[in-house]
């Protein structure tokens, strides 16, 4: 059996397809050719070594038990340790990557967030928002920081609404600040903030109503990072578009023609309103585009290269009218195959 199973080689193949399969299957099949290197760059390989740095001051707030549950669930490596920022997490890899090139840059921290409280980020944005001419400096960031954190504000809906003399009633103010008026306590105000921030400072801020909206956040954010690497190592291929196996809905054509009939007629489909039996149609009286092109090429007149196809008969069930190709698809096809023109429009009716 092993003797003969060695002697039959399994033809090459390629595969022609009008889709992308990003399931489980399609990537498994991607990684599992390109040696052992990609296979342990799958993102759930990843997932685990990746790490998540907790500074230990945000466990100081009541709700910070959801966010260690919630990155405990999703299987990466937690780890509480103070950080370069206090009341911040950080994202790098835990252990090393097995492909030696990115190895290098995945030992520097990948991303880092910082959490602010409602009133520490409505003090910072109101000095931003008193600065003239481009802001050079920012609350949260050194300057000689080489990278910029990512900031997520917890509750600050709750923090404005309380903060407005109609939820305070006769109630002292919160803050020295906003007893003078230097805190932004109104909506627009923050909303000019947040559009200084983006085009000014370049930075993000992620507002969420509660730790749970935050821990969904974070999590999504490891996801994404654990993606990465695969990702890169695919997109760097040479034909990154094309991963080994079986794609959806693709077609496998191997090097002796086997499968090309069925793709020239899964592109005949791809025009608007073409059913497979229309399709079938023309792939029967011309096997393949060079025999349809030299037939329209042999065409003496216009007229007759748009209408080449239009009384085509076209198979049906047995119970279904008897029908033809048609003189719209046989037109939109001539010109398809014949065209110059990149901007023709081929379908008068979309």
């Amino acid at each position: 059996m092993a003797g003969a199973g060695c002697g039959r080689r399994r033809p090459p193949t390629w595969e022609i397809s009008d889709s992308d399969a990003e399931g489980p299957s399609g990537a498994a099949a991607g990684a599992g050719t390109q040696g052992p290197a990609a296979e342990a760059l799958r993102p759930a390989r990843a997932l685990r070594r990746l790490a998540v740095g907790v500074d230990p001051a945000i466990l100081e707030d009541a709700g910070a038990d959801v966010l260690l549950q919630a990155l405990g669930a999703l299987g990466c490596q937690c780890r509480l340790e103070p950080q370069r920022r206090p009341r911040s997490l950080s994202w790098s890899w835990g252990t090393p990557d097995p492909c030696p090139r990115s190895a290098p840059s995945e030992e520097r921290e990948l991303l880092s967030l910082l959490l602010l409280e409602p009133e520490e980020f409505l003090r910072g944005a109101a000095r931003l928002a008193q600065a003239s001419g481009p802001i050079c400096s920012v609350p949260w960031v050194s300057p000689e920081s080489p990278s910029r954190p990512h900031l997520a504000v917890v509750g600050l809906d709750a923090y404005l609404w309380s903060s407005q003399p109609s939820a305070r009633g006769t109630q002292s103010p919160r803050s020295p600040e906003e007893a003078r008026g230097g805190v932004p306590v109104g909506r627009p105000e923050v909303q000019e903030a947040l559009v200084l921030l983006q085009l000014w400072a370049d930075l993000d801020v992620l507002l969420v109503a509660s730790w749970q909206e935050l821990s969904q956040h974070v999590c999504a954010l490891t996801r994404a990072l654990a993606q990465r690497p695969f990702k890169q190592h695919r997109e760097a291929q040479a034909f990154s578009f094309c991963t080994a196996g079986r794609w959806a809905a693709g077609v496998r054509v191997t090097r002796d023609g086997r499968g090309l009939r069925e793709a020239w007629q899964r592109q005949i489909m791809q025009f608007n309103r073409v059913s497979p039996a229309v399709a079938g149609s023309i792939v029967t009286a011309f096997p393949s585009p060079r025999l349809l092109q030299q037939a329209l090429a042999a065409c003496s007149t216009e007229r007759e290269r748009l209408g080449l196809l239009a009384d085509l008969p076209v198979r049906a069930s047995r119970h279904a009218r008897p029908r033809k190709v048609g003189p719209d698809l046989s037109r939109r096809l001539c010109l398809f195959l014949s065209t110059a023109n990149p901007d023709l429009l081929l379908d008068l009716g979309s």
